[in-house]
C-alpha cells in the first residue's frame, strides 16, 4: 500500500488554489481595478462673477480682517466711479471698492481697471479729507488673484501706512 502523503507543518499547502483576499481572486481584482471617484472640489469664490465675488466674498472677509485688526469702524462700498486723484483728468468710471476708516478721515480705494480681479489693480489713499494724489500699482507680480491673497495684500498695504499698527 501507498502511504499517503501528508503536507509538513511549514509547507505550502495552497500551491495551486486561490485564496480569498489575495490578488488572484476575482473580487480582490475587482477592487484593486476599480479606481475611487474623486470628490468633486466646490468652486472657488474667485470663479463666481466679478462683482457677486466682490459683494459676497471679497467684502465681508476684507471687513472681519480689517476689524481683528484694529480697525473697528470699517465701512466699504463697490461702485464704479472716475478716479479722484489730483491731477488725473480721466473721467472714465473704473469698479472701485472704497473704504473708509477713522470716522471718515481716512480713505483708500482698490481700483480695477478690467471687470476681473485678474487684471490690473491700483491703489489709492488719503489722510484728514484731502484727495488723493498719488495712485499705485496693486497686487502687480501677481499672475492670480485669489481671496486670501488680496486681503492679505490690502492688511499688508494699510500696515504699511501704519494705519493698523504703529511700528
Amino acid at each position: 500500500m501507498a502511504k499517503e502523503k501528508t503536507p509538513s507543518p511549514g509547507a505550502d499547502s495552497s500551491a495551486g488554489q486561490d485564496i480569498p483576499g489575495t490578488a488572484s481572486t476575482p473580487t480582490a481584482k475587482a477592487e484593486t481595478d476599480a479606481k475611487p471617484v474623486p470628490k468633486e472640489k466646490p468652486p472657488a469664490p474667485e470663479d463666481k462673477p466679478f462683482a457677486e465675488f466682490i459683494q459676497q466674498d471679497l467684502l465681508p472677509s476684507l471687513t472681519t480682517a480689517l476689524r481683528e485688526k484694529g480697525l473697528e469702524d470699517i465701512r466699504f462700498s463697490f461702485d464704479q466711479r472716475p478716479l479722484p486723484v489730483f491731477g488725473i483728468a480721466d473721467t472714465d468710471p473704473y469698479w472701485q471698492i472704497q473704504g473708509v476708516c477713522k470716522q471718515g478721515s481716512r480713505e483708500f480705494a482698490i481700483v480695477f481697471t478690467k471687470d476681473t480681479i485678474n487684471g490690473p489693480k491700483l491703489f489709492y489713499h488719503c489722510d484728514h479729507g484731502s484727495q488723493p494724489s498719488t495712485i499705485e500699482q496693486f497686487m502687480g507680480d501677481e499672475r492670480k488673484a485669489t481671496l486670501d491673497l488680496m486681503v492679505l495684500f490690502l492688511s499688508k498695504r494699510l500696515n504699511g501706512q501704519k494705519w493698523l499698527a504703529r511700528n
